[in-house]
């Protein structure tokens, strides 16, 4: 997949899951608020890093267990 594609893909994703996604050059935030206990906040993520946590969200289903 190409760069911009990549992107695109990872954003569709962490739509579908309730994460909100904020970009800061080639890293990213995710955060989650949506049927959560406590917030769920990643930062600093490559993007190889953030697929593999929305990634993981899908498989465990949208409530993340």
């Amino acid at each position: 997949m190409l760069g911009a594609e990549r992107e695109r893909h990872l954003l569709h994703l962490a739509d579908l899951l309730s994460f909100a996604v904020v970009k800061h050059g080639d890293r990213f935030t995710l955060t989650r608020t949506v049927d959560v206990g406590r917030p769920v906040h990643e930062e600093d993520l490559s993007i190889d890093q953030a697929e593999e946590v929305l990634n993981t969200w899908k498989l465990r289903g949208l409530h993340g267990g």
